[in-house]
């Protein structure tokens, strides 16, 4: 479970201030896929870094008594003179889970080949969020915090990831964000639509998703004017 109490954020540039979080209070269903709705510039990728605690936020809370998982797929902190096998070997280590265990599942998972032994540096940018997403999966988190991942690579590996997605959250929750509103049909049963630094929570999808299609036309959901 994981509760939000009078979140603030806001980011200022160039003079400009923009509220991402406007004493936002609110607890995620345990064990519940959430569809995390809202504009370009609403502020998702922001909340799930201040969930995973990578950001911190102006004020309020955030807390949970499961496990959280890092945003899902994020490639940006490895270290780049470190192999693929070294960096997953200190992840392991970091979160206790069998080192041999991680390696084995991530090398064959992430189709790196012997790219796996080479310098995440040498990497392309498909080759890093196969990777990165490969050790996401191997260690189990009580909330996973997902963000446009399983668009990565070609199409059967998206295909692959989203077969694995859905095998994790069999016995776990998870907070996603994804363009594809196929693919959040396919994974969410509730959702939250962030909109103005405020969460408008719906224990349906497909009334999240409704609220938000009528946001992108600039107008309001009917049951809201």
């Amino acid at each position: 479970m994981i509760e939000i109490r009078n979140l603030h954020k806001t980011y200022r540039l160039n003079g400009i201030s923009k509220v991402i979080a406007r004493d936002i209070s609110f607890t995620f269903p345990e064990k519940e896929s959430v569809a995390l709705l809202g504009g370009n510039g609403a502020g998702k990728s922001t909340m799930l870094k201040m969930i995973a605690g990578t950001l911190e936020p102006d004020s309020g809370s955030i807390s949970s008594n499961g496990t959280i998982s890092w945003p899902v797929g994020f490639a940006g902190s490895f270290h780049g003179d470190m192999t693929g096998a070294q960096n997953v070997k200190f992840v392991a280590r970091v979160y206790g889970v069998d080192t041999e265990d991680m390696m084995n599942f991530t090398k064959v998972f992430s189709q790196l080949g012997a790219h796996f032994h080479l310098p995440v540096r040498t990497y392309s940018s498909g080759m890093k969020s196969r990777l990165a997403f490969a050790m996401s999966m191997a260690v189990p988190f009580d909330t996973y915090l997902i963000d446009e991942v399983t668009a990565v690579g070609d199409a059967s590996f998206r295909i692959k990831s989203e077969a694995i997605l859905r095998e994790r959250l069999e016995n776990a929750g998870a907070v996603i964000v994804s363009h594809s509103l196929e693919q959040l049909l396919r994974l969410c049963t509730s959702g939250v639509v962030l909109e103005n630094g405020r969460f408008f929570y719906y224990a349906r999808i497909e009334k999240a998703i409704e609220h938000h299609n009528y946001t992108m036309q600039g107008n309001l959901p009917p049951w809201m004017r």
